[in-house]
């Protein structure tokens, strides 16, 4: 039989400061967990049409049945109604979020109402304690936020701490959560929702074990799946350069996004690169909990202080391509010491690196053009690469000290609406663009998928395989690819495992894995359900007013060639009306 303390789902009411646990068999061995369970339990738990400031706006983390057991299974997922796009929200994090979780004896947490004054929750196994964190509330540091739950709560090993920073409380619409300093629910804006409800941080850790039907298999398999792991030259990638190796030959393809797009090549692409950062300022490699890979890595930004020039400051940055995308070559800038010490501030205060340098390159076009002046940046003068500057708009975004700094809270959809340069504003579905001009499958992708991201269905991926090919992306191609491509990243979420794995953990791995954990599924369930988990994430979209046909598609993408050449509006639509329906 599956674990039963998978299918216990922890409700706590912030506002009452009470909380219980129900079994949810019925759900978990309908939906396997992470995301089938997160969207139910959403569908469930959230008010129609309700604001997502609003208490009762849920958060919902969930695991899956292979968390803590196969090596990648290592995400959490979590789910709420999204103040930045006013629709689903959907954020995945590594760390030791998942394991912490299923070790306490959870499959979920759901949590709802509001604090009245600053709390942090620490969960403790079936103890949850509702601890004052007025003391954290305003604190400049997330890192600083973190260390002090760490040295004043039990459970060293097998924990988690998520907290946000001074933008989540201040409702920084694309706000993050951070979980063990390097990892982050980004995109969405799950860190202002904490911050609606007055909740600073939760703390999750266990002791449970896990069992295990076929011991046996379950042996070969986790060998068998832990040696592609370490072996397969695309796990090898992520070890050695990480996901910045994507810097160099999509710039070499003319699809790394430069200057707010007005480019898809950089000159200084090779500064901001993979290879380049390992060479002058990796420092580490840190690995999520279960997984052998360790794509994390951190820089080493050495700095004199003013008065001991012969003393240095060392700050660990965490970097990846999304953030080097963002803040450099979207940005024009290629000064890595700056670039690090913008990704820095941007952790410190809790904000999505990929939302914040999007929308810094509409203000800073907004300003090349006229549209703002330096009457809204207070005195600012935004130019292409200027790192200093940018830090300083950075911490005006969370201090939010007139209106225009509360537009560009709001993000680049909101702010371009307010001052105009909408046909520059590179956001999907509200949510900014991540770091491929690759085509028109990436673009589809990005307005089609649940979360307006290149996670769902990897459409950049398909525009680089039809390239590589010489064959055409047709909208009939482009549809077909992205819903099966998104149907079965349903179930990779719902097990929870990493997407860099995902070539490893193909239908047949899937199939084994759950049965030596007690499920019995065919490849051909499992496609049914990611399809059925896929419509119930539309199912809330569309509750919410989601209007496929009322997709904004930015001119800008329309005039810069990709490696497809120059992308037509009336494709782009054509193969998003297509998307749909075939998803019926």
């Amino acid at each position: 039989m599956p674990d039963k303390f998978l299918q216990n789902v922890l409700y706590i009411d912030l506002t009452r400061r009470r909380f219980w646990i129900e079994n949810r068999k019925d759900l978990f061995e309908k939906y396997l967990g992470g995301v089938g369970i997160a969207t139910q339990l959403l569908l469930e738990e959230c008010p129609k049409n309700i604001d997502p400031f609003d208490p009762e706006n849920p958060i919902i983390f969930a695991v899956g049945p292979l968390t803590a057991v196969y090596p990648l299974a290592s995400k959490t997922v979590a789910m709420f109604k999204s103040p930045h796009t006013g629709n689903l929200g959907e954020s995945h994090a590594g760390g030791r979020s998942a394991i912490a979780i299923r070790s306490a004896g959870y499959g979920a947490i759901v949590i709802k109402g509001a604090s009245e004054t600053p709390v942090y929750l620490a969960i403790h196994e079936s103890k949850v304690y509702f601890r004052d964190a007025s003391i954290l509330w305003g604190m400049w540091s997330t890192f600083t936020v973190g260390r002090i739950i760490r040295e004043n709560e039990p459970g060293a090993g097998i924990r988690t701490i998520m907290r946000i920073g001074r933008a989540g409380e201040r409702l920084v619409t694309y706000a993050s959560v951070i979980t063990e300093t390097y990892r982050h629910f980004g995109r969405l804006g799950l860190g202002a929702v904490f911050g609606s409800k007055k909740l600073k941080a939760i703390l999750v850790s266990g002791k449970h074990s896990i069992p295990v039907t076929d011991k046996k298999t379950y042996r070969e398999l986790y060998d068998e799946i832990y040696d592609a792991a370490v072996k397969s030259p695309i796990m090898r990638k992520y070890h050695d350069l990480g996901t910045p190796a994507n810097v160099l030959p999509l710039n070499e393809l003319g699809a790394l996004p430069t200057k707010n797009l007005k480019q898809s090549k950089f000159e200084y692409a090779e500064k901001i690169s993979g290879e380049f950062l390992a060479e002058h300022y990796l420092g580490r490699r840190i690995a999520c909990a279960n997984c052998p890979v360790a794509c994390i890595h951190l820089a080493t930004l050495r700095e004199p202080y003013i008065d001991e020039p012969y003393f240095y400051k060392t700050t660990w940055v965490s970097y990846d391509y999304e953030p080097l995308f963002a803040l450099g070559s979207m940005l024009g800038g290629f000064d890595v010491p700056g670039l690090l010490k913008l990704l820095d501030e941007i952790d410190t205060q809790g904000l999505d690196a990929m939302s914040t340098g999007v929308t810094l390159a509409w203000a800073t076009e907004a300003m090349e053009k006229g549209i703002i002046t330096k009457n809204e940046t207070l005195g600012l003068e935004l130019k292409w690469g200027d790192y200093e500057t940018y830090r300083k708009v950075v911490i005006n975004i969370v201090k939010q000290p007139n209106e225009f700094y509360q537009a560009l809270a709001r993000g680049a959809e909101y702010a371009a609406s307010k001052y105009g340069g909408k046909e520059f504003a590179l956001t999907f579905g509200g949510n900014e663009m991540p770091g491929y001009h690759t085509g028109p499958a990436a673009y589809v992708g990005f307005l089609t998928g649940a979360r307006h991201s290149h996670l769902d269905s990897a459409g950049y991926s398909y525009d680089q395989k039809m390239f590589k090919a010489q064959e055409t992306p047709t909208p009939e191609k482009i549809a077909d690819h992205l819903v099966k491509e998104e149907s079965w990243r349903q179930i990779l979420s719902s097990l929870v495992i990493c997407f860099f794995a995902r070539n490893i953990y193909k239908p047949e791995i899937a199939v084994k894995a759950l049965k030596t954990m007690g499920y019995e599924f065919t490849i051909e369930d499992l496609n049914k359900l990611g399809r059925e988990i896929l419509k119930k994430k539309y199912e809330f979209k569309f509750r919410e007013g989601f209007d496929p046909n009322k997709l904004r598609i930015p001119k800008r993408i329309l005039e810069t060639p990709t490696p497809h050449g120059k992308l037509a509006e009336k494709e782009i639509r054509k193969a998003v009306n297509l998307y749909f329906e075939k998803l019926k």
